[in-house]
Formats: structure tokens, sequence, C-alpha cells
């Protein structure tokens, strides 16, 4: 994330769960929504807002997605 983009709005990150687990003989992840990240406006870390916590402590941050609009 760059310091220009997160000046003129923050991105935002959204955080996930990631529990690794097999099936069927091959690794596969459960990817579980659990809260939001929001960029500082200067650029100089986040806020982190979380809804549950993991299990085994593992959260990823993916960047947001923007919502599909309505027809």
């Amino acid at each position: 994330m760059s310091t220009t983009a997160s000046a003129s709005r923050p991105q935002t990150l959204t955080a996930y769960s990631v529990r690794d687990f097999e099936k069927d003989g091959q690794n596969q992840s459960s990817w579980t929504r659990i809260g939001i990240a929001f960029a500082h406006r200067d650029g100089n870390g986040f806020d982190l807002r979380l809804d549950a916590l993991p299990i085994d402590g593992k959260i990823a941050l993916r960047p947001s997605k923007p919502k599909p609009a309505r027809a």
C-alpha cells in the first residue's frame, strides 16, 4: 500500500482467520472473515477492528474488494 494512496483515502483490508486442513488427501484452507483494517491517513500503520479472534492466532489481511453495483 502506497503512502500516496493512503493520504487521499485510506485503503481498507479485510481480516480473515485462515485454517489449514486436509480433505481427500489434499491440503486446503478455510477463510473466515473476522474484521477489517484501515490504513492511517499518514500511511504509517493500521487500525484493526476484529469481530472474532482466530483459534490458532493466524490472521491474513487482504485488500478489500469493491461491492458489485446493484442492478
